[in-house]
């Protein structure tokens, strides 16, 4: 046999037995399980089909969806939920192309993600070969970074290097691109041990940080007169629900969860600002950040929205982020590490807000009202529904489900905005939506992330019907792998809920096809999972909707609620519209 770069093939021999060959597929699979992966998600098919099955024979579960997209949803969301990057194996060309909507999607909400997709063989490149593409650059704009492994003795060290590349710093996506002809090398068994054992080797280290800054920090804290904690889904992925409880209940700061962020500390708690976001945000003096960028979701921390002089605290793992945002105090670095070093700081010279100070009294005072308001409304039995009434029922069903809370996964424009505001989150990591990019078709893929990241939880979907409509196919992987997830599917007839066009708006010689906002009517989506032998509902009362919720979730069985809603209960809405 040939030499391939001083790593000899075992050739022949009739007075020796042939060594086990190893090939691509399964070189690959076994730098996967040696890193640590257990899941991956996909869709098969030439010329990957055997590494997926290579992999579930080492004991890498492969959860098979019918779209790309949506498994690359899920395989971001799944690196979110477990700190580990999520696995998205794809064909080559378009199964590469559909996979950029997961890359992206990581990458944009940081992370861990990495995609390996099948490509061309290498000496047919150019040629036209079947599905040729250059994935490499196709994947650029939406990756940390990408490798083609152009030789089988390369596997293991490329593998570990776009897995650590995905969590290192700023988490986000990584490409793996495995050509047909590598897939197909071979090396002896004891070649592979080799090249595996050498790419243990490879590891990640951890930066310092100043303690001049974690002194400023807290002088800043401790002189504030009007204080605020804002985290996000970056604290949540950190796991730093402890340090942050420790850090706001030591001090009596009151907190503002962006919506990833909630449940971190729970909604309920007497210092959360959430119900009064535009006085907490608009007179805060000083602000900690803690995994949250100063992007749309926190109006770019700039007036009208903040205080012109208010100064910043930003706790980020990426130096490029607190470099841009040029905050009074930058700490870069794992939120929890940070905090921990915060709270050590305050530990010897403790200081403390209390229930009676001016600042933390105008925030409970301005919550309760809020609440107050809002709970007038919810109070109310609507019918036909409009969007607060099946929510306030999903509510108080989800919270009568205790500890583990249940997983929420939503999506859809009035859905979304409605649950965020009425939904309530108590546990960390229970929340997952549309994210810092607002992207629909998240819903089912982060359903099955969810389901198979964290098996003991109920998983429940609020949708939109638009954001079902995007992955409402993967009903059939739910009930092909028995996941425990309960959909719910607000039936408005339409993207905002039908037709909203004005008259002068309606004209042409398609003036009589639907509206570009509508679809069909009483649209039955629980009878798509019938199909499949799930379970279905329809419901257009409080008293139907507690019964199907009631039943759903004690038999945690996958199933549709197909909850019909006044088309004209909603309005077009981009942002969040519940201000307070």
């Amino acid at each position: 046999m040939a030499e391939i770069d001083n790593l000899t093939l075992l050739e022949e021999s009739p007075n020796k037995t042939p060594e086990t060959q190893i090939d691509g597929n399964l070189l690959i699979a076994q730098s996967l399980f040696r890193a640590g992966v257990r899941v991956m998600f996909g869709v098969v098919g030439i010329p990957v089909t055997s590494l997926a099955n290579r992999a579930v024979s080492l004991g890498i579960r492969f959860i098979a969806f019918h779209n790309e997209q949506s498994a690359g949803y899920a395989a971001s969301a799944y690196g979110y939920l477990t700190g580990s990057p999520g696995i998205l194996l794809t064909v080559s060309g378009p199964g590469c192309v559909h996979g950029l909507a997961g890359l992206s999607n990581s990458t944009i909400n940081c992370w861990p993600m990495v995609m390996i997709s099948g490509s061309s063989d290498q000496k047919d490149i150019g040629k036209g070969d079947f599905q040729e593409l250059d994935q490499i650059q196709a994947v650029k704009p939406f990756v940390k970074y990408s490798i083609k492994v152009t030789d089988i003795k390369h596997i293991p060290e490329d593998v570990k290097t776009v897995l650590n590349s995905s969590v290192f710093g700023r988490p986000g996506a990584c490409y793996l691109d495995v050509p047909t002809d590598v897939l197909h090398q071979t090396v002896t068994e004891s070649v592979a041990n080799e090249l595996l054992t050498m790419s243990d080797q490879n590891q990640i280290l951890e930066g310092t940080l100043a303690n001049l800054e974690v002194e400023k920090a807290v002088s800043l804290l401790r002189n504030a007169k009007r204080p605020l904690i804002v985290f996000g889904k970056g604290a949540a992925f950190a796991r730093a629900e402890d340090s942050l409880k420790r850090l706001v209940e030591r001090t009596g700061i009151p907190f503002l969860p962006t919506p990833m962020g909630k449940g971190l500390l729970p909604d309920t708690h007497e210092l959360a600002a959430t119900a009064a976001r535009s006085l907490a945000i608009g007179q805060c003096d000083v602000a900690v950040v803690v995994g949250a960028r100063l992007n749309w979701l926190l109006h770019f921390g700039e007036p009208p929205k903040w205080s012109e002089d208010v100064k910043f605290i930003l706790i980020d793992v990426s130096k490029e982020e607190v470099e841009l945002r040029k905050p009074c105090v930058g700490l870069v670095g794992d939120a929890k590490r940070v905090l921990d070093r915060i709270n050590l700081e305050i530990k010897d010279d403790p200081f403390c807000l209390g229930r009676t100070h001016p600042w933390i009294q105008a925030i409970m005072k301005k919550a309760k009202e809020n609440v107050s308001r809002m709970e007038v409304q919810l109070a109310k039995d609507v019918v036909p529904f409009n969007f607060l009434t099946p929510m306030r029922i999903i509510r108080d069903a989800i919270l009568a489900q205790g500890s583990p809370a249940p997983i929420l996964v939503s999506e859809g424009a009035n859905t979304m905005d409605v649950g965020r505001a009425v939904l309530v989150q108590t546990e960390p990591r229970t929340r997952l939506d549309a994210g810092t990019w607002g992207t629909m078709g998240v819903g089912l893929g982060y359903c099955i992330a969810a389901a198979v990241a964290s098996p003991d939880r109920l998983v429940v979907a609020v949708e939109g019907d638009s954001g079902f409509g995007f992955s409402a196919m993967e009903v059939e992987t739910l009930v092909r792998y028995q996941l425990s997830v309960v959909v719910i599917v607000f039936n408005n007839g339409g993207v905002y809920g039908g037709d909203r066009r004005n008259p002068e708006e309606i004209g042409g010689p398609y003036k009589d096809d639907p509206a570009p906002t509508s679809f069909v009517p009483g649209a039955a989506y629980h009878t798509l999972i019938e199909a499949f032998g799930g379970k279905g509902y329809l419901v257009g009362t409080p008293e139907e909707l507690k019964s199907a919720l009631a039943e759903s979730f004690f038999a945690r069985k996958p199933t549709v609620i197909n909850v019909t809603i006044d088309p004209y209960a909603g309005s077009e809405s981009g942002r969040m519209q519940h201000k307070n």
